[in-house]
């Protein structure tokens, strides 16, 4: 979702880089678990279907848009579907909802419940009018929505904003979205007082995904931090970081991601760009990710293009331990197309930003979904794609 902000002070942006917003231990887990996870294997993709939710779709008299992340319940068949909303338009929120599909046609899709999101103390997150007031308290903007493989619980996102003092994060919260505990992001990925380290605005924490196992979480930058060098353009490429957690907030290890050059040149005065938009666990080693451009004409409309790749993290080079990449030797993550969905018979390719393994079809192949964020846009549509995983 493309915004620009203002920022408020610089004693608060300064105090926000220097410390973390909250600091809370990362609380032991006593439910029960789920249905653990299993590994994937991937080799490429063979589309069923599409369904778009109509723009007027609406579920306990909140709004139903901005969809940027889905995972798939294996034990009730539902799906959680969170929204970027950053509280302004309700508060913000994931749903859960019914994706009907088979192995030829997308049905339909029904929406069951809706859950807000809870701040640590237990109210709902503010938007950025609000923030003004009341500093102490949050806004997000969550990005990617994670089903925990181990306990009855999820993960989540936000990218977090400069303009504010807000640097990103990554939450563990119960399945009706209240606050359990928090992961810390790496010194890296935060922001300093004078803008020139850390995360990118609106470019940062967009995937997330656990381990095929459950013991680890890993997490997609969008963009290059800024010490990194700079985003990709029609004309060079750029690096992103993938990076594991254990569940107790350690950093375990990072890779550099190199991104793909933008596709074409953006109309004059213009904006375009290039980044990861979500990460999929397939196995320990290997995962997908969807990476998404957007290139805006001349007359203002956006084109996106997406590609789903394969990466692979063995051979890589661990960069946990360097601040910058700049000037720096490493080996990036191996990365192999898997498929460009501008290439499959599908009438129009929106602003895709989520994907999810779904249930198995008949046949016993795996199906994927992803989804796609109308950032609330009626030019823009809130769009569903299911396809047949071909196994190796």
């Amino acid at each position: 979702m493309k915004i620009i902000y203002q920022s408020f002070t610089s004693v608060l942006i300064a105090l926000a880089a220097l410390s973390p917003i909250h600091s809370h231990p990362i609380v032991a887990q006593t439910t029960k678990p789920t249905t653990q996870s299993d590994n994937h294997t991937v080799d490429n993709l063979k589309l069923i279907d599409s369904y778009t939710l109509p723009y007027t779709s609406k579920l306990d008299d909140t709004k139903v848009g901005g969809i940027s992340g889905i995972s798939y319940n294996p034990t009730t068949k539902n799906w959680l579907l969170i929204s970027d909303d950053r509280s302004e338009h309700n508060a913000s929120r994931f749903y859960e909802a019914k994706l009907n599909y088979n192995q030829n046609h997308f049905n339909n899709i029904q929406l069951k419940s809706t859950h807000f999101l809870k701040q640590p103390n237990g109210s709902n997150y503010i938007n950025k009018k609000h923030f003004k007031d009341n500093p102490q308290l949050e806004v997000a903007d969550p990005e990617s929505i994670r089903l925990d493989p181990l306990y009855n619980q999820i993960m989540y996102t936000s990218e977090g904003d400069p303009g504010i003092g807000l640097n990103p994060f990554i939450r563990i919260a119960s399945r009706n979205g209240n606050f359990i505990s928090e992961i810390p992001i790496t010194s890296t990925q935060k922001m300093d007082k004078h803008f020139n380290h850390g995360f990118r605005n609106n470019l940062s924490l967009e995937g997330s995904t656990f381990s095929t196992d459950g013991k680890t979480i890993w997490t997609a930058m969008e963009a290059p931090l800024i010490q990194d060098g700079k985003a990709p353009t029609p004309l060079k490429r750029g690096f992103s970081r993938i990076t594991q957690y254990d569940r107790q907030g350690n950093l375990l290890s990072e890779y550099a991601y190199h991104l793909d050059a933008i596709p074409k040149a953006p109309g004059k005065g213009k904006e375009a760009e290039n980044g990861v938009s979500e990460l999929l666990a397939i196995n320990n080693h290997e995962f997908l990710t969807l990476e998404r451009a957007s290139v805006q004409s001349s007359d203002g409309s956006y084109q996106n293009d997406v590609r789903i790749y394969k990466i692979n993290t063995e051979g890589a080079s661990d960069i946990k331990d360097q601040d910058t990449l700049k000037h720096n030797k490493f080996r990036p993550v191996k990365k192999e197309l898997v498929s460009n969905l501008n290439k499959e018979h599908i009438a129009h390719i929106d602003n895709l930003e989520a994907i999810s393994f779904g249930k198995k079809l008949p046949n016993g192949h795996d199906s994927i979904v992803v989804a796609a964020d109308n950032n609330f846009n009626k030019s823009q549509i809130s769009q569903f794609i299911a396809f047949e995983v071909i196994p190796e």
